[in-house]
C-alpha cells in the first residue's frame, strides 16, 4: 500500500505514475532541539551584519525558525507591550501624586501704602498658609491609584499573551500554507509524468486522446494551486514578522511539530480561563478599585483645615505683630453627593464588567473550543478513516485497471479522491492549530506546544 506496483509494461506506466500513497505527504518534521534561536536567525532579527571573518564563509541555507524562536522575539519587542508597559509607569507616577500633601502657600502683602501717618503702610511678610488633609483623603485617593497599578500590569499580562497567541496563530497559518505548497508541488511532479508517459501510451494507441486531455487537465489544476497557493507566502511571512513586532523581520522556513495537534479538554479549558485571565482579574480588580473610589467620595465633605501664619510691620505705629489664622469651607450646600452617587453607580457598572468579561471570554474560548474540535475531529477522521479508504480505492482502480476491468478515466477519479483528501486533511490541521494557539494564549500557556526546554547544566 506504501509502496510503488511495478510497470510490467507501457499499458501501466500511465496509470503508475499517479502512485500518490505514501508520497504526496510531506515527511514529518522532528522539532529542534530546544534553544536560541540559530545564530543566523538571530542576527537576521537583530539586521546585524555578520563580523568580517564570518562573512568570507560561503552562506548556507538559513536554518528553520521554530514557534517559540519566535515568541522570544515578540516578547522582547512587540510596541504592544512596550506601550503596556508605559501605562505601568503613569499608573506608578498618578500612585505617587495621589499621596502627595499639598503645598504650603508663601505670600506678601502690602496694605494701605502711601498712608500719611505711615507711607510704607501695613506689610505682611512673609505670609505662609498650609492646607491640612483631613479624613484620610490622601491614603484613600492612593488606595484609588494602587488599584489602576494593579490594573495597568494586568494589562501587560493581557497584552504579552495575546501577542504570544496571535504570533502562534499567525506561525502556524504560514506552516499550513508552507505544508499545503510541499502536497500540490508534489502533485504536480505527479502528474507531469503521468502526462508525459499517458503521451507515450496514446503514441503507441493505448488509450483514447480522451485520456490524455483527462491528465492534462489535472496537471493543469494542479500547477494553478500550487502557483497560488505559493504567491501566498510572503504576504503569509510579512505578516507573522509584522505579528512579531518587525515588519523588516525577515522570516525563512518555518518547523515544528505538525500531525499532533495538542489537547484541549473544553470544560477545563473555560474553567482555567475564567479562574486565571488577566481581563476577568483586571474587572474583579475594577471592583475593588470603584470600591475605594466611593471611600474616597464619602470623606470629601470632611473639611480641610488651613493654617497660616505671617509676621507684619505697621508703618503707622511702627510695630511689629503677628498673624495667625485657621480656616476651613463650610459644608453646607456642596456635600459632594453628586460625586458620591456617580462612584456608586460606577461601583455597581463594576460588577456588572466582571460578569460581563466573563461571558466574553467564554465567548471566546467556545469560538476557539468549536474551531479547534471541529478541525482536530475532521484531521482524525481523515487520518484514521478516509484517507485509508480513499488510498485503498486507488489501489483497488489501478489493479482493475490493469485487468482491464475499469477505464482510465476511473484510475484518474481516484487520484483526485486521493490528492484532495491529503489536501483537506492538511487544512484540517492548520485550523486545529490555528484554535490551539488561540486556546494557548487565553490559557496563559508560556512553553507551547511541547514543554519548556531543559536547564542547561551549570558549568564545573
Amino acid at each position: 500500500m506504501h509502496g510503488r506496483v511495478p510497470a510490467p509494461g507501457l499499458l501501466l506506466i500511465a496509470a503508475l505514475s499517479f502512485g500518490l500513497v505514501g508520497c504526496v505527504t510531506p515527511p514529518r518534521q522532528a522539532p529542534p532541539p530546544a534553544g536560541p534561536l540559530p545564530t543566523s536567525a538571530i542576527r537576521q532579527a537583530s539586521h546585524q551584519e555578520p563580523p568580517a571573518e564570518t562573512a568570507k564563509a560561503p552562506p548556507g541555507p538559513p536554518a528553520p525558525v521554530r514557534v517559540d524562536d519566535l515568541v522570544q522575539l515578540a516578547v522582547g519587542r512587540n510596541p504592544r507591550l512596550g506601550k503596556a508597559t508605559f501605562a505601568i509607569d503613569a499608573a506608578h507616577g498618578k500612585y505617587t501624586q495621589a499621596g502627595l500633601y499639598p503645598n504650603p502657600v508663601f505670600a506678601v502683602t502690602a496694605d494701605e501704602l502711601g498712608d500719611r501717618t505711615g507711607p510704607t503702610g501695613i506689610i505682611t511678610a512673609p505670609q505662609v498658609s498650609q492646607e491640612i488633609v483631613t479624613g484620610g483623603k490622601l491614603s484613600l485617593s492612593q488606595a484609588v491609584a494602587a488599584r489602576e497599578v494593579d490594573q495597568a500590569a494586568l494589562a501587560l499580562l493581557r497584552e504579552r499573551y495575546a501577542v504570544i497567541g496571535s504570533v502562534r496563530s499567525a506561525f502556524y497559518d504560514l506552516y499550513a500554507l508552507e505544508r499545503r505548497v510541499a502536497v500540490l508541488d508534489e502533485l504536480v511532479k505527479l502528474a507531469a509524468d503521468a502526462v508525459r508517459n499517458g503521451q507515450i501510451l496514446l503514441d503507441n494507441k493505448q488509450i483514447a486522446r480522451l485520456d490524455l486531455v483527462q491528465l492534462e487537465v489535472e496537471l493543469a489544476r494542479f500547477q494553478s494551486q500550487a502557483e497560488s497557493a505559493r504567491q501566498e507566502l510572503p504576504a503569509a511571512r510579512k505578516r507573522l514578522a509584522a505579528v512579531v513586532g518587525d515588519p523588516r523581520l525577515p522570516v525563512g522556513a518555518v518547523a515544528g511539530p505538525y500531525d499532533d495537534v495538542p489537547v484541549y479538554d473544553p470544560d477545563r479549558t473555560l474553567d482555567a480561563v475564567l479562574a486565571s485571565h488577566p481581563e476577568v482579574q483586571s474587572a474583579r480588580v475594577g471592583v475593588d478599585r470603584a470600591r475605594a473610589a466611593v471611600r474616597r467620595a464619602e470623606v470629601e465633605p470632611i473639611p480641610n483645615l488651613t493654617v497660616s501664619t505671617g509676621y507684619i510691620r505697621q508703618g503707622q505705629n511702627k510695630s511689629n505683630d503677628w498673624l495667625l489664622g485657621v480656616s476651613a469651607p463650610l459644608p453646607v450646600w456642596n456635600k459632594n453627593q453628586g460625586n458620591i452617587r456617580a462612584a456608586r453607580a460606577e461601583l455597581g457598572a463594576a460588577a456588572q464588567e466582571v460578569a460581563r468579561v466573563e461571558n466574553d471570554l467564554a465567548e471566546r474560548v467556545a469560538t476557539s473550543v468549536r474551531a479547534y474540535s471541529a478541525a482536530v475531529t475532521l484531521a482524525a477522521k481523515y487520518r484514521a478513516d478516509i484517507l485509508p479508504k480513499a488510498e485503498e480505492t486507488y489501489t483497488l482502480s489501478l489493479e482493475a485497471f490493469k485487468g482491464g476491468q475499469f477505464e482510465y478515466l476511473r484510475v484518474i477519479q481516484a487520484q483526485r479522491a486521493v490528492a484532495e483528501a491529503r489536501l483537506e486533511y492538511n487544512r484540517a490541521l492548520g485550523e486545529g492549530w490555528r484554535a490551539a494557539a488561540d486556546l494557548s494564549g487565553l490559557l496563559l500557556e508560556e512553553w507551547w506546544p511541547g514543554p519548556p526546554p531543559a536547564p542547561k547544566p551549570a558549568p564545573k
